[in-house]
């Protein structure tokens, strides 16, 4: 599948586990574009890694400890950060939170 529907609703989106305490659904994709909904429970952990696409992300809900590059701060609800190519970066969910992350392009691996 090499986009989704132009409309989704919530209930069309499934939910996955990719960490301990971490759930995320795709909203909506096209290939240059992906969003994707994550929540956390309090103290999960999005773990440090790096990927080749622009990110882009919405606290929608909580407070997250945010690292990029090797700096850290932290965001509560209505912050947002972007993280540009190939930069290390990762969360801890400093209480139960949401984000709203969108990618360029799409995170193919995501919809296997």
């Amino acid at each position: 599948m090499s986009s989704s529907d132009l409309f989704v609703s919530a209930e069309g989106a499934e939910w996955v586990n990719p960490e301990l305490g971490v759930t995320r659904r795709i909203m909506t994709y096209l290939p240059e574009m992906m969003m994707v909904e994550v929540a956390f429970e309090s103290g999960a952990v999005g773990a440090a890694h790096s990927h080749p696409h622009i990110q882009a992300s919405y606290v929608a809900e909580g407070s997250f400890e945010v690292t990029i590059d090797g700096r850290t701060e932290v965001l509560r609800q209505g912050g947002s950060f972007i993280v540009p190519p190939n930069l290390i970066h990762g969360v801890k969910a400093l209480e139960k939170g949401r984000l709203i992350d969108t990618f360029t392009p799409h995170r193919a691996e995501f919809l296997k």
